[in-house]
Formats: structure tokens, sequence, C-alpha cells
């Protein structure tokens, strides 16, 4: 096979002669990635936001789709740049397009680190929270249960207990703090 590079201009020029060598694919193939490959590399890196592996990418399927065109493409330098320079562009584009299409690939959780909610933290909460009103007095424990667990108003709540609204009220508010404290003590409140 003859190959033969002219003078003026860095491209390759294959004799019509030579089509049917078996090894021409391969130095078609050779020639396209020695003499454009770097300079279509660094065109495209600038299209692909410097991303390198996927202007390598690029590059590749651009040097491939000429050599799976050989036959048609004019070999002549200015020719043969605008054609690689135009399938490369359009390679990015619509990679472009496809990325905007596809959600974001992320890495499958393990199976271990996936939650699932089963309600264990309301539960473990509610245990916390029995836990620390058992702490507290028996008045104090009485007016939360009533106010808090049961609904109620400070004046329905002073019915039930049979004390005067002003006394829930007290009560009330020396539970809370109570219980705040020792819900501070197990680590549950801040």
């Amino acid at each position: 096979m003859r190959v033969r590079r002219q003078l003026d201009s860095r491209f390759v020029r294959l004799d019509p002669d030579d089509y049917d060598d078996p090894d021409r694919d391969e130095l078609l193939i050779r020639e396209l990635y020695r003499e454009f490959g770097g300079p279509l590399l660094r065109h495209v890196r600038k299209t692909t936001g410097n991303d390198l592996q996927w202007a390598e990418d690029v590059v590749q399927e651009t040097l491939v789709r000429a050599w799976r065109n050989s036959a048609k493409l004019t070999w002549e330098p200015g020719l043969l740049w605008a054609w690689l320079l135009t399938v490369a562009r359009r390679i990015v584009i619509d990679g472009r397009r496809r990325r905007g299409v596809r959600p974001r690939e992320v890495e499958a959780p393990e199976e271990d680190s996936i939650a699932v909610p089963d309600g264990s933290d309301r539960t473990l909460a509610a245990i916390v929270v029995a836990d620390a009103l058992r702490g507290l007095s028996s008045e104090h424990r009485e007016v939360i249960e009533e106010t808090y667990l049961r609904d109620r108003t400070v004046s329905q709540a002073a019915e039930v207990l049979g004390i005067p609204p002003g006394t829930v009220k007290s009560r009330l508010f020396y539970a809370l703090r109570a219980l705040r404290t020792a819900l501070k003590e197990r680590g549950v409140a801040s």
C-alpha cells in the first residue's frame, strides 16, 4: 500500500487503487489518530468543559466515523479537518442532550444502609418520654397527663383533679421544666 504525505500540509492521501488492501483499514485509523488525534482532543476538551474522559470518547468516536466513511471523504486537509470538527461538535451536542434527559447516575446504597420507615423512632421516643414521666412526682405527672395526653384545658384539668386552675398552671410549669431536664439527662432534648 502506498501512503503519500503532502509536504505543504498535514494529511494522508490514499491511492484509489489501495482500497482493497487488507492493511489499509489499520493504517488509515493509525494515520487519522496520529495526524488529527491531538489537535482534535485539544479542541474537543474546550467544548466538553475540560472533561478529559468525555473528550477522549468524542475524539475516538469522531475518528471511527471518519474511518467508516473513508471512501466518501475528501482527503484534503482543510475539508477533512472541517468534517472532523463538525462530527465532533455533533457528538458533543448529542452527549449533552442525553445527559440532560437521563437522570443523574448515583451508586446504589448498600442494603445495610437503607433506611426503612418502620415507626421505631416514634416508639423509642415514646418509651423515653414515658420513662422520664415516671421519674416525675405524682402531682406533676397528673397535670401533664390531663393537659397534654388527654388534651384538656387548664380549667377542665383543674375540675378533674379537684384543684384550682392557678395550681394546675403552676404545677404544669414546674412539671414541664422537670420533664425537660429528665429528657436532657437521657440525651433526647437539647
